[in-house]
């Protein structure tokens, strides 16, 4: 076997595994690799003989100890296997090759939670652990990703040259991706896709809230599609043309442009489109649920990213709604005329709703950065969304620089240029809506996003009567509007109507 030293170690090669070795390898690192299958290992080191060049960099390993031995120290090994029991029986595995000062990095889909536990328990050993997030596919993975690390400032010092050499590259002005990886050629220059998030977990916090937003915002592109099939009478061609010309301007981002190609696709197996003949049963991996029982946890109004996750879940009932659809009644649909008034409206929606799911996103990560004692670089972190990752976008630019205008910044819809958007297109917003309601069909996601907003703006809402209600049934006590907040009081809801004072 051989003496050279890698300068990192890689465990896991499943395809995202493979790609972020090759991404290091063609940035001119050397990097051991090992997985716990052998065969797998053999089955990458010749796919690289035969088809990479910076095969010289990639160093293959069957035993564990023998891999974590011919790495330069202090050691930084990535970890991209299975989240959960799966990541910890690898991290238990490898404890006992590792040395003091030695940094494990787990890149895969982990709860931010077994991430603050892990990093404890490698802190109390004398090792340092990062929770890294990352986004971007497989594609991603190969040719530049977002990367959300999260732990100590020493480990991140360690790890900081290596991630920001292979993170995705956007021109620093425009945010802009900077086109042209391949193998071998690397793009060089641009700003680096990635930045200290945090300690403990929050990189993994922060990758969770791009994987809700990723929901939500996939969520509203679809329905966008839909209202403009159903109301509209569009063909799929006729809609991924649409979404091209979306491109060009403010909603222009990866998820539009590969919609613009899905919808224009055909299949291989008919004269149709594919996506007519895709079954209407969306799956989820999990990372949305994160997301929207943290908002619900810690009681941030989320309820756009909710309601996307529990639109998928509906959608999995589909014998269920097969069944129902002969049964229960609705209005017919009217296809409608002025096709370019309404489709401009539909896109003036998805751009309002997409505002304010974002909102949610950052409201949340605000919420949890003082629950779990973080401190949050909300413009640093919707600039490293902008090249790399699935929810890359322009709009992303617009989103960092709100927020180096105002660094506080209370919600993202307070921002000049969003409030702008969200008072002016707010009519055909509502318009879209209430086309939807009347020829039943579906649009959750648009919905709450409109609820979130309307409920964000007024001055009085009814939940008056809520805690009214709840002080009636089970003495919760309410405060009062000619009263200080923070004073609290309870009626005996008696003929006698006693009013007492509690102490708050």
């Amino acid at each position: 076997m051989s003496n050279e030293y890698a300068d990192i170690g890689l465990i896991g090669l499943a395809v995202m595994g493979q790609n972020l070795v090759l991404n290091m390898a063609d940035h001119g690192y050397k990097v051991a690799v090992f997985n716990r299958t052998t065969e797998k290992t053999r089955e990458f080191l010749r796919h690289c003989r035969d088809h990479e060049p910076s095969v010289d960099r990639v160093l293959g390993y069957e035993e564990l100890e023998e891999f974590v031995a011919h790495i330069k120290r202090p050691r930084k090994i990535v970890l991209l296997v299975k989240a959960g029991t799966g990541t910890d029986a690898a991290l238990n595995s490898l404890l006992p090759f590792l040395e003091p000062g030695d940094i494990v990095v787990d890149g895969g889909n982990a709860h931010w939670m077994d991430t603050r536990r892990r990093e404890r328990e490698f802190t109390d050993k004398g090792f340092e652990f990062i929770g890294s997030g990352v986004s971007g596919g497989e594609t991603g993975a190969r040719f530049g990703p977002s990367l959300m690390p999260g732990g100590s400032a020493k480990a991140w010092s360690s790890l900081e040259p290596i991630w920001r050499a292979i993170a995705a590259k956007v021109d620093p002005v425009t945010g802009q991706p900077l086109e042209g990886a391949e193998p071998g050629k690397p793009v060089e220059g641009g700003f680096s896709c990635t930045a200290h998030i945090g300690p403990d977990g929050a990189g993994h916090y922060v990758k969770m809230v791009h994987n809700g937003i990723e929901y939500i915002d996939m969520q509203l592109i679809s329905e966008a599609y839909w209202l403009m099939k159903k109301l509209l009478g569009l063909k799929s061609e006729q809609i991924g043309e649409q979404f091209d010309a979306w491109n060009k301007g403010d909603l222009g981002s990866y998820l539009i442009q590969i919609t613009g190609e899905i919808l224009q696709q055909q299949d291989p197996e008919s004269d149709s489109y594919l996506v007519d003949k895709i079954l209407d049963a969306a799956g989820q991996k999990g990372t949305g649920l994160w997301t929207a029982s943290s908002a619900l946890e810690l009681g941030v109004p989320a309820n756009a990213i909710a309601e996307a996750v529990f639109a998928r879940a509906l959608s999995s009932l589909k014998e269920e709604r097969v069944f129902a659809s002969s049964c229960l009644s609705g209005p017919a649909i009217e296809v409608q005329t002025g096709i370019e008034e309404w489709g401009e409206a539909i896109r003036t929606a998805l751009y309002c709703s997409k505002i304010c799911a974002y909102a949610q996103g950052f409201q949340l990560m605000k919420e949890a950065q003082k629950v779990y004692g973080w401190q949050l670089d909300f413009g640093t972190i919707a600039s490293i969304w902008r090249g790399g990752c699935i929810i890359r976008a322009s709009f992303l630019n617009r989103i960092t620089q709100a927020y180096q205008e105002v660094p506080a910044l209370g919600n993202l819809m307070l921002a000049p240029y969003f409030r702008q958007i969200l008072a002016e297109g707010q009519t055909a917003w509502r318009k879209v809506i209430a086309l939807a309601v009347v020829n039943g069909l579906p649009v959750p996601a648009f919905s709450s996003a409109l609820a979130y907003y309307d409920g964000y703006r007024s001055a009085d809402l009814p939940a008056n009567l809520i805690q009214a209600q709840r002080d009636y049934f089970g003495a919760h006590t309410y405060e009062r509007t000619d009263q200080p907040r923070g004073r609290f009081f309870h009626l005996e809801w008696t003929a006698e109507q006693r009013v007492q004072r509690v102490e708050g």
